[in-house]
Order: C-alpha cells, then structure tokens, then sequence
C-alpha cells in the first residue's frame, strides 16, 4: 500500500541508525547483516497507526514500534534455527551464513534490543506496556512449542491449528495496536478492540499465507511455490484436506508424502486439493476472521477518517497476491 511508505521507511531508517558494537564481529555482524535484509515492518507501522488515529505523532511511539519489530526479527532468527531454514527473504539464513550457536546468541541480543528501546518510552506508560509485552513473548513461544509438536502428531485439528497460528504470529499484531493505544492514552475498552483488530486479522493473514504458499503466481510469490507441502507441512489448507477426503483421496495424499519428484508432488497435492474444494474452505474461515476483526475496530471510539487506513490495510492483507 502506497499509503504507507511514509511508516514504512521511518522504520527502516531508524533500524538503520541502530549503533551495535563492532566487536565480537561474530555477534553484532550478524545482527547488521539480518535487519538489511528488509520485510513488511508491518508491526511496527500497526503500533504508530494506533497510536496516530489518536492524535499522537509519529515520535511518540517510535520506541514502542521499534521493539515490537526488533522482537519479531529475534523469532526469525531462532524460527530459522529450529526449522533448519536455508534462506530468509532468499538470502541466506545466520545459522547457515554463520553457525546455529552464533545464531543463538545473535537473536538473544535483539531479545534484550527490544527492552532497551521499550524502557524509553514515557515512564507513565511503562509499566502497562511491560506487562502486554511480556505476556506476548510467552504467548508466541507457546505457539512456537505447539507448531513444533505438531510435525510428529498425526491428529492435529483445525481448531489446534487456528490456536497455534494465534500465540505464534496474530499476538503479536494485537500487541503492537495495543502498543499504540497504550501510548495514547486511549479507553481500556478501545485497548481490547484494537487488540481483537489485530489479533483476528493476523489469524486471516495466516491463512492467506498458507493459501498462497500453494497457489500464488510463481512469478510474482518470491520463494518455491508448494514449500509447504514438499515439507510436508500441517496448514490450514492440509488440515482440511484430511478433513474433507474420502477414503480414496486420503490414501492418495498418503501416498504423496514419500513421492520424491518434488514438482510432482506439489502438482498431484494441488489437483486433489481442488478435486476436494479446500480452497474455497480455507477462504470461508478466513473471512470469518476478517470480519471479526472488522466487527472489533467498528466497535473503537474515534472517527470514521482515522480507522480508514486499518480498514484499507487489512483488505489489502486478506487480496493480496505475495
């Protein structure tokens, strides 16, 4: 969205101010290397947006937006770690660049980062920001456990799945507008909404995500289209196969798993997906989603104008096509 570069490159400048150490080159190299490597910043721009509809300017939530986006990064780099990834944003990961224990230690330092810069918000506020930060970090390493118990679990259900993508990715965007109320003083009762806003669009952004991993253009997506099921993933879009198939399409899918022609295996699972119409499934619940978070930031206190930009993002999450 056009409208939001202004947000977006504030917060890529002020990560590039950061002014790590230059020794241990193998700790803050690292750090330098990951946060170049770019991505939405769609967190932070969420905490100044909240805070914005309030009349706030963009300054008094900096620290606030950069904590949130600092947090984020240190569950990548030790995401990548446990899932053994190659690449981030099809650049090479710290713990391949590097080596896993560097990586560790690397993402500890943006743990710690993301205090630094929370404690320099306005004392007044601190202590509720602490609290809804805290309570978030737990939440995402929770759903971090269940996502890694779910790879050797045969009987994960839709409903599991939805509370996993909650703790591990749509907290944290409920934490970020939350932020941004906090700071500008806002009703408890606009806290909770702007945290339901945040908290169900990212359920919907999950599921477009695992949508999209299988049916984006190829041109366009960025990364291998089918990544998920060539890793043999538990999505949403997996989840309702199973749930949707009959005997025959089950032992197809079955079978899938040990079928080593890649290509063939991501083509063979998308027909019988579309044979089984989980797609359109997927869509449904997504939706279901998006309205809830819609229902919620109707429901906050300010004026038409000021929530149109949440309005016109969070459409913009649910059609987009990357």
């Amino acid at each position: 969205m056009q409208e939001l570069a202004e947000y977006s490159s504030l917060i890529e400048r002020k990560l590039s101010e950061f002014n790590f150490p230059n020794t241990p080159e193998n700790l803050y190299d690292p750090l330098k290397y990951f946060l170049k490597l770019g991505g939405k910043r769609l967190r932070p721009v969420l905490t100044l947006l909240a805070s914005e509809m309030y009349g706030q300017p963009l300054e008094k939530s900096i620290h606030a937006a950069l904590a949130v986006e600092v947090f984020h990064n240190f569950t990548l780099i030790h995401d990548d770690i446990m899932d053994q990834a190659p690449l981030r944003r099809n650049q090479e990961t710290i713990q391949v660049k590097w080596n896993p224990n560097i990586a560790i230690l690397s993402g500890d330092v943006l743990f710690v980062k993301a205090y630094q810069l929370l404690i320099l918000q306005e004392e007044q506020h601190l202590k509720e920001l602490l609290e809804v930060f805290n309570r978030t970090a737990i939440e995402v390493c929770e759903g971090q456990q269940m996502d890694m118990d779910f790879e050797v679990r045969n009987n994960v259900t839709v409903e599991e799945y939805i509370e996993m993508i909650r703790l591990k990715t749509s907290v944290l965007l409920g934490c970020a507008l939350e932020f941004g109320a906090i700071i500008a003083d806002a009703s408890v009762q606009d806290r909770m909404n702007l945290y339901q806003f945040g908290q169900n669009i990212g359920i919907a952004f999950q599921i477009q995500d695992d949508i999209l991993d299988l049916y984006a253009d190829p041109d366009k997506f960025g990364k291998q289209v089918g990544g998920d099921v060539i890793a043999d993933k538990k999505t949403l879009l997996n989840l309702k196969a199973l749930e949707l198939s009959d005997e025959v399409s089950l032992g197809l899918l079955v079978n899938l798993k040990n079928e080593t022609d890649l290509n063939k295996k991501v083509e063979r699972t998308r027909i019988i997906y579309d044979q089984l119409n989980v797609k359109a499934a997927c869509e449904v619940i997504m939706e279901h989603y998006y309205n809830i978070a819609l229902m919620h930031l109707n429901k906050i206190n300010t004026t038409e104008s000021s929530k149109s930009i949440l309005k016109q993002l969070a459409r913009y999450l649910m059609t987009r096509t990357v």
